[in-house]
């Protein structure tokens, strides 16, 4: 039989379209509503780099076995960015307004501020300007950078230029006087005339291109470290994937600067007056409102870990499970710190993939190498969009005599792990540290995650047992003889051990007995995995999913999927196994997709410790219970808020959850 899915873009574009609409929401404040648009700009930028490409292809080809989803995708980004433009313009400018805030939307400039806009222009800007006379009837003469802001300016006599917007160099926004903002492309516009003295400027529109920013590496011939480099290059000459122009644009206009570009029509995006919105992240703010952000939140301390001398001690004696940012970061840093300087520490192992630009882990690690212990780190050189940051870091790590370990062929390390050996007497102890999201003190702030510290022996081995595989590079088949028992690793038995425990369930309803699955997820959309709970469901598993993006299940009897968007960012992946009343839990960093479960790297850890597995199943009934924020999947792909039940109090599940962490 056939498993029924969700396509994958239209899926992702449904999560991303409830980020759009908490800026609509007037419960959040309101320069955070504005902040929800930058993210949803941002996610789209995203999309246009990564799955456009796929989507053009495949139209291009007309694959008669792949279902014509780009025009689908396409029709619904324009709807979506129909709303965006609603809500920008309708909504939030209003509201900025009733603070006294102005922010010039396609407005005159008033009298009172046009010697501070003059002024910054010729000062400031001007310097930043390449204008560019284009002959739209010759071939292409100029390279429109990747995401870059320019002006198509039209003259009298059919001349035509294009004029950089510097936002990459200059603040997308200037605040004036009397609480009013401009944006630099504006600056730009009201001083057209004295950039162009000798013509008559008779129109301005914005245009943005998108290039594909999937290059395979392996195009590349050399060292790993070369390939990215090169890359990283190629990416930003990539081929156009969208090409969003003013929707004001004449269309002959339109027409000709397609045609100058070599752009595709299915490329072609209508947008409004300004483009590259993620930028409203840095909106100014004039006016110090409390009421403007949410409201501060202080991580909790963990008073047994605040009391300890040495962290690695206390782990030596019972786990420690962290639930972050609801708990504070710094016990992860003082791990990396403790390690780095304990004379009796030998060996250090860790994994990186998204490393903060000023990252403390890894000054750590450096200065543990320093101090003469053998350092060994996996860099995972092909994170996307943080392939430049890991290669510098990579090679100051190097310089600094860490043991450098580079991308496995063929997959990607996407595992979050470390391992800490310290010598006592004739033996070592081993300290492991196992999370369900990077090793990034940055994202820590605004994502949520778990982390285990655990001196559990056979967790510790196994952790051992993987880093003496990466150190190799040899294929999975190759180590056939390593077996994970508490460990789930893919590549090795995660696909196994999970399939094992969603049929477990099933033949536990199919007996009559109580079965349920709890598991939460960023992403869903591995097709043997959906069919093993389509199967569970079918045979009375009750099966409850939390799928923050991109969910191809099709909700059916027996399986409930909701989502949160809310002020921190759902990360964590968290599986619970009924089992007769003795749950298995299971945390890790693997989302079910292809990627992760077939060409990655990904490590899955169970609680054991009967206080965490309860906090954990705490945590999950909270989200479960949430009735603000929280939306149900239907079968049309399409997110149904929660109804609240009369007389139901409302439950915000992060604000539950960091109410409850302060209780532990």
């Amino acid at each position: 039989m056939q498993t029924v899915l969700f396509d994958r873009d239209l899926s992702w574009l449904s999560f991303n379209y409830r980020v759009l609409l908490m800026a609509a929401d007037p419960k959040v404040p309101l320069y955070e509503r504005v902040r929800f648009l930058s993210i949803f700009s941002s996610n789209l930028d995203e999309f246009s780099r990564v799955r456009l490409p796929a989507l053009l292809a495949l139209h291009q080809l007309k694959a008669e076995a792949e279902p014509a989803v780009l025009p689908a995708v396409q029709r619904e980004i324009s709807r979506q960015l129909g709303v965006f433009g609603e809500i920008f313009t309708q909504q939030l400018l209003p509201a900025l307004r009733n603070e006294d805030i102005h922010l010039y939307h396609n407005e005159p400039l008033q009298p009172a501020h046009h010697a501070a806009v003059r002024d910054y222009f010729y000062t400031t800007a001007m310097g930043f300007l390449q204008p560019v006379f284009i002959r739209l009837e010759q071939p292409v003469e100029m390279f429109l950078e990747n995401n870059a802001l320019y002006l198509v300016v039209s003259f009298e006599n059919d001349e035509h230029a294009i004029v950089n917007v510097p936002s990459h160099a200059l603040p997308r926004f200037l605040a004036l006087p009397d609480q009013h903002i401009i944006f630099l492309d504006d600056v730009i516009r009201h001083f057209l005339p004295q950039l162009f003295p000798s013509r008559k400027v008779t129109g301005c529109y914005s245009i943005k291109v998108t290039r594909d920013a999937e290059i395979d590496v392996d195009e590349f011939s050399g060292h790993l470290l070369q390939k990215v480099e090169n890359m990283l290059v190629r990416r930003e000459l990539g081929l156009p994937t969208r090409f969003l122009y003013d929707a004001s644009m004449p269309d002959t206009l339109r027409d000709r600067l397609a045609a100058y570009f070599r752009i595709a029509p299915q490329e072609m995006v209508a947008g409004g007056r300004y483009h590259h919105l993620r930028d409203l992240a840095d909106l100014p703010m004039p006016v110090r409102n409390p009421a403007f952000t949410y409201p501060k939140q202080v991580p909790a301390r963990i008073q047994a870990l605040e009391a300890a001398d040495c962290l690695l001690d206390t782990v030596m004696k019972q786990d420690v499970l962290l639930h972050v940012p609801y708990q504070h970061y710094d016990y992860i840093l003082r791990y990396f710190n403790e390690a780095a300087i304990d004379p009796d520490v030998r060996e250090i192992y860790v994994t990186l993939y998204r490393v903060a630009s000023g990252s403390q882990i890894v000054n750590a690690l450096i200065s543990a190498a320093k101090n003469g212990k053998q350092v060994t780190v996996m860099v995972e050189l092909k994170a996307r969009f943080d392939e430049a940051n890991n290669v510098r870091w990579a090679k100051r790590m190097k310089e600094a005599g860490v043991k450098i370990l580079y991308s496995i062929p063929g997959l990607k390390v996407h595992a979050k792990v470390a391992l800490v050996k310290r010598r006592r007497g004739y033996r070592y102890e081993h300290i492991g540290l196992m999370a369900t999201g990077n090793f990034n003190e940055s994202t820590a702030r605004f994502y949520t995650d778990h982390v285990l510290l655990t001196a559990h022996a056979g967790m510790t081995q196994e952790l051992e047992l993987l880093f003496i595989y990466m150190q190799t590079g040899l294929p999975p088949a190759r180590y056939q003889f390593m077996q994970f028992t508490h460990l789930l690793v893919a590549q090795f038995n995660l696909v196994d051990r999970f399939t094992a425990l969603i049929r477990r369930e099933a033949e536990h309803a199919r007996a009559g007995q109580p079965a349920r699955i709890v598991i939460k997820l960023n992403n869903l959309q591995e097709k043997q995995m959906i069919a093993e709970l389509y199967a569970a469901a079918d045979a009375g598993v009750e099966i409850t999913l939390i799928v923050r993006s991109i969910c191809c299940l099709v909700p059916r009897k027996g399986i409930r999927v909701r989502r949160i968007v809310d002020r921190f960012l759902e990360h964590a992946r968290v599986f619970i196994f009924h089992n007769k009343g003795e749950e298995e839990i299971f945390m890790g960093s693997a989302d079910w997709m292809n990627r992760n479960l077939h060409r990655r790297i990904e490590v899955c850890f169970p609680i054991y410790h009967p206080q965490y597995r309860r906090e954990v199943k705490d945590i999950i009934a909270l989200q479960l219970a949430d009735n603000t924020n929280a939306v149900i999947l239907d079968s049309q792909i399409v997110n149904i808020p929660v109804e609240k039940q009369p007389g139901e109090e409302d439950v915000n599940a992060q604000q539950a959850i960091q109410a409850y962490v302060h209780t532990l």
